[in-house]
């Protein structure tokens, strides 16, 4: 299995000990902490140490290129460590729950792909096939943390691996999915290969997929096949233009009516986010005509309160995309992972109704 278990040594290059105090990654159980030969006795261990979430990193940024779109998404898992390990523990949040099992182990496929070029017809074809290469390292971890009962919080990462975390929720929940897409894209493209553009695409034709909602869908970013293919499979959207600039309806209310379909549904529930959608965040495809931060947690938040929730998946955060530098893309992307994850932690230890 492509696994890397996060180790103490690894976890002390991001954190930084004061006296006094205590930090989210000095209260982690860590990958190679964990009793047992296989990953399911692993994390069969893990639950019955009182863990609920699994932290899991997946530093690639193979799809989102195979999409034609920019590199940099492999930066997304370290700038969230150097940010999320040092916030607080205190009577407000607690990380005893939390369990750092590590990454998928991607450096032989970036290594692969580094030097490609996608305007090239045939290298292409080979960032796709390197990206159906990385679904299969993916799959088997997901399902073995579904079958455990835990929750995962993926960190892309493209959202090429939305196609793999949904397989292996279904596989391990022996049921389909209903996934909700905060996304200035669809990513329901063709099934022409695959990229960061058309994970729920195929995720759809091969039937993890009860149900799917995209958030802030941005009316001048998808193509008519994919409006199509979105409407032939009865799923739907609210747009952006609909919601932050025309006002035909409150996010509130837009927020309802999500909540009032997956009810209907009766489905697990995936939390999708494409740091795309934020405005001005160091991302594979940034935007300055994206929503604040402060809605997207609000929203992760509100959708997190459903008592189906299954995962959280944060994808395309490309540290190095920043207009000032790497360093500075590390601090805002892994302040913004940072806020996101928290808001979906503080929706799912509430008591659930």
């Amino acid at each position: 299995m492509h696994l890397h278990l996060a180790t103490d040594a690894e976890l002390n290059r991001y954190l930084s000990r004061r006296a006094g105090e205590r930090h989210q990654g000095e209260s982690w159980l860590l990958g190679d902490q964990l009793l047992g030969d296989s990953l399911t006795q692993k994390l069969a261990f893990a639950k019955a140490q009182g863990i609920r979430f699994v932290l899991l990193g997946i530093p690639e940024d193979i799809g989102p290129r195979a999409n034609l779109g920019r590199g940099g998404a492999d930066g997304g898992w370290d700038a969230f460590l150097s940010q999320f390990a040092n916030q607080q523990c205190n009577e407000l949040t607690s990380g005893d729950d939390i369990l750092l099992l590590g990454h998928i182990d991607t450096a032989d496929l970036q290594s692969r792909c580094h030097q490609l070029d996608a305007s090239n017809d045939a290298q292409l074809q080979q960032l796709r096939h390197a990206t159906a290469e990385l679904d299969a390292r993916v799959t088997p971890v997901i399902e073995a943390i579904a079958a455990e009962g835990l929750e995962a919080i993926v960190i892309g990462g493209g959202h090429n691996n939305a196609l793999p975390i949904l397989a292996g929720y279904r596989l391990g929940l022996n049921q389909p999915l209903a996934a909700v897409n905060l996304d200035p894209h669809s990513d329901f493209r063709a099934t022409e290969g695959r990229h960061s553009g058309n994970g729920f695409a195929y995720a759809a034709q091969a039937g993890h997929l009860c149900h799917y909602h995209v958030l802030g869908l941005n009316e001048l970013k998808n193509n008519q096949h994919s409006l199509d293919s979105l409407t032939e499979h009865g799923f739907g959207w609210h747009s952006l233009q609909q919601l932050w600039i025309r006002r035909e309806m409150s996010l509130t209310t837009a927020l309802s009516d999500i909540t009032a379909s997956l009810n209907a549904k009766q489905c697990p529930v995936g939390l999708e986010l494409d740091l795309d959608a934020i405005a001005g965040l160091a991302s594979s495809a940034e935007t300055m005509a994206g929503i604040p931060l402060m809605d997207a947690a609000h929203i992760v938040y509100a959708l997190a309160q459903s008592p189906r929730c299954t995962y959280l998946h944060l994808a395309e955060g490309a540290p190095s995309c920043h207009i000032s530098g790497l360093q500075a893309g590390k601090r805002q992307v892994g302040q913004a992972l940072s806020e996101l994850v928290f808001s979906y932690l503080s929706a799912r230890r509430q008591p659930l109704g």
